[in-house]
């Protein structure tokens, strides 16, 4: 038993040192190959050493999304399905210092440039769009109806 828990370890090392992964997405990717519980086992002393931790991996791929100009409500749901807790993926969320207002204006000027259209198709795909990314109603209408000259 001792070297399959070795072999089990050394894969998620191996996978780890390439980029960070989710508790849940190592837990996949292993139990393939390796007996379940065994794997359970190995990533849990992972997380106790810190070489796995579901934290680090969260913050990282919420600054990623964030930088690519995803939404919050798309990027809480990309973290559920990773495996990540609620708790964690509340405390991470309310951590990141972004006015997603600005944030969805500044995707949706980088998509369609600063002229805004009245043609209501072309709104509806606007609007499409910034749903997609995962942004709420209020930040989609934001970022529709600003206007950088005020009169």
């Amino acid at each position: 038993m001792e070297a399959e828990q070795q072999a089990i370890r050394e894969k998620a090392i191996q996978l780890l040192a390439r980029r960070e992964y989710s508790a849940r997405e190592l837990m996949t990717k292993l139990s393939i190959k390796f007996d379940p519980e065994q794997v359970s086992q190995v990533l849990a002393a992972l997380a106790e050493q810190g070489l796995q931790s579901d934290e680090r991996f969260a913050s990282g791929l919420v600054r990623g999304r964030i930088s690519q100009g995803h939404g919050p409500i798309r990027i809480q749901s990309e973290l559920k399905q990773k495996g990540i807790d609620q708790a964690l993926i509340q405390h991470i969320m309310s951590e990141q210092e972004v006015d997603w207002f600005e944030q969805a204006l500044a995707t949706y000027q980088r998509r369609f440039g600063t002229h805004h259209s009245t043609d209501l198709k072309v709104r509806a795909k606007q609007m499409r769009f910034l749903q997609y990314r995962g942004f709420s109603l209020d930040q989609i209408r934001y970022a529709l109806d600003f206007d950088p000259e005020p009169l």
